[in-house]
């Protein structure tokens, strides 16, 4: 199994990624939380920042976190979160877990950098059960044409800044062709951020077939 080793990105996305947590960030993680019960897998928790979020109807949660850097310090969040978490090595192509066993599986600014995005929905699908949730909360392209534009000029050099993060991806779309979606809602965040590449952003629930 191939695990992201990326130790800069990772040190700075552990002291900069909760910088918006007091304007905002924070009640979308509870939004997208919100409800959720028995076995959660999240894939790619970072740091930790959804840990504090789940409710205790959560049985566990199987946080599945490639980075070295960022996944010793998921463990240490873990300590403190309501439910049991579990920190485990793995990638969002090639998930702990046997086929059908979660009831929700959980991302949040994961799918703007994974290699294959197809592949990773499909490793989601597989590992949950008939029925169970995907949870996301991601940032997308702009229905904006001309912020649009400006992403795809911007991805050019954001992902190698940002530990491979492309700011141009139609993930609603990607979603779409795997899962069901129940609801997702779209939104700027920060509301201010007018030239910031990842603000838009979507948030919402899409589901397994029965």
């Amino acid at each position: 199994m191939a695990l992201v080793n990326n130790p800069l990105f990772a040190r700075y996305f552990a002291r900069f990624g909760g910088r918006n947590e007091e304007r905002g960030n924070r009640e979308h993680r509870q939004e997208m939380l919100a409800g959720l019960s028995g076995l959660v897998m999240e894939v790619g928790p970072g740091n930790g920042l959804n840990f504090p979020h789940y409710p205790r109807s959560v049985r566990e949660v199987v946080a599945v976190e490639p980075e070295p850097y960022l996944r010793s310090r998921a463990v240490e969040a873990a300590a403190d979160a309501p439910v049991p978490i579990r920190v485990a090595d793995g990638t969002a192509d090639e998930l702990p877990a046997a086929d059908g066993s979660v009831d929700a599986v959980v991302v949040s600014g994961l799918l703007c950098s994974v290699a294959d995005v197809p592949a990773a929905l499909a490793e989601f699908h597989r590992v949950l059960r008939p029925g169970g949730q995907l949870r996301f909360y991601e940032h997308v392209r702009s229905r904006d044409v001309l912020f649009a534009g400006f992403q795809q000029a911007a991805d050019l050099v954001w992902p190698r800044l940002m530990g491979g993060c492309h700011v141009h991806r139609q993930t609603r779309a990607a979603i779409e062709q795997v899962f069901t979606i129940e609801t997702c809602r779209g939104f700027r965040f920060p509301p201010d951020a007018f030239y910031w590449p990842v603000a838009p952003r979507i948030l919402g629930i899409a589901r397994k077939e029965e």
